[in-house]
């Protein structure tokens, strides 16, 4: 029996994604569309929130295909006080990186930071390179999933160690217990 070209095997070692179940497989999707949704018509018509939720279930279901299993947050204190950790990095770094680049004396230092992953989650590996390259610079160039590793670009950055050592610090270790429920 040949292959099924439309529906090829996962490789060897990966596992099989299960199919999507039930009415509402990704319900924190299905919440957030219904709600955009509704605050983009600035109504709430009941013939506007039929067409929500019936968009909420439908697209989903549709999409089901494409999207990663849903993820299990194990530690949702951890990650509302990580919302708040990353938002004033973000502020902080902002006003570091103007006064660097507003200084005509500042002499940055760029250097290219190694930094080894603990994280196997690929979701929250994602993320964690989201949040460095949204905090004003640096860099997420490369995820090496052989190494586990994240190569970051560094705009200014006097000790490479010590930044790695941050980044473990401030964002891993809290992905660590969020995503894989391990307390370090």
């Amino acid at each position: 029996m040949s292959p099924d070209p439309v529906r090829p095997h996962p490789p060897p070692g990966a596992a099989a994604r299960p199919p999507a179940r039930g009415w509402l497989p990704y319900p924190v999707l299905s919440a957030l569309l219904a709600v955009v949704f509704l605050l983009l018509y600035q109504s709430l018509h009941p013939a506007q929130v039929l067409w929500a939720l019936i968009l909420a279930v439908a697209i989903p279901r549709l999409v089901a295909g494409f999207l990663a299993p849903p993820t299990r947050v194990h530690a949702w204190g951890t990650a509302l006080r990580f919302l708040f950790v990353v938002l004033y990095d973000i502020v902080v770094s902002n006003v570091a990186v103007a006064r660097l680049v507003l200084n005509p004396a500042a002499r940055p230092v760029p250097a290219w930071v190694e930094v080894p992953l603990t994280l196997r989650h690929d979701g929250a590996v994602t993320l964690l390179a989201a949040i460095i390259t949204t905090t004003p610079g640096t860099v997420s160039c490369v995820v090496d999933d052989e190494r586990w590793s994240i190569l970051v670009h560094a705009l200014d950055c006097d000790d490479p160690a010590a930044m790695s050592a941050q980044i473990r610090e401030r964002y891993e270790r809290p992905l660590l217990e969020i995503f894989e429920g391990v307390r370090a």
